[in-house]
């Protein structure tokens, strides 16, 4: 049987947040979902969680925003190899994300089958 999945997800809206929560503990292969409203608060989880299988990453946040967060996150031994998918609202920020070490996106507003093949392809790839 497959390894059931522990994720994160980072949105400032809550809405998007709970939204994605609720989408993610429909799908039988998601073990537990951990939450962060920004990428300050994702490092800290991450820092105290580390056998979080993927990361769901919003863009457009304050304090630190979803790029500032790969460039950290990528910096950091034990992090950087975590799968991380953005969700976006921006179709043009997707290239600069992937740049910056994002490995798939979604463009929002997010319908759960495509998060569900999203997050079954990067558990294949990482699987």
């Amino acid at each position: 049987m497959a390894k059931r999945l522990k994720i994160l997800s980072v949105d400032d809206d809550f809405i998007n947040l709970k939204l994605v929560n609720t989408m993610l503990k429909k799908n039988p292969n998601v073990a537990e979902v951990l939450e962060a409203k920004n990428g300050v608060e994702a490092l800290d989880v991450l820092k105290k969680t580390p056998d979080v299988d993927m990361v769901l990453l919003d863009i457009k946040m304050p304090v630190m925003d979803g790029i500032e967060f790969l460039v950290t996150i990528h910096s950091i031994q034990e992090l950087k190899n975590i799968p991380i998918i953005v969700l976006t609202t921006d179709d043009t920020r997707k290239y600069e994300a992937l740049e910056k070490g994002a490995h798939d996106f979604l463009i929002k507003p997010i319908r759960e089958h495509e998060l569900f093949e999203k997050v079954q392809k990067i558990t294949q790839l990482f699987g």
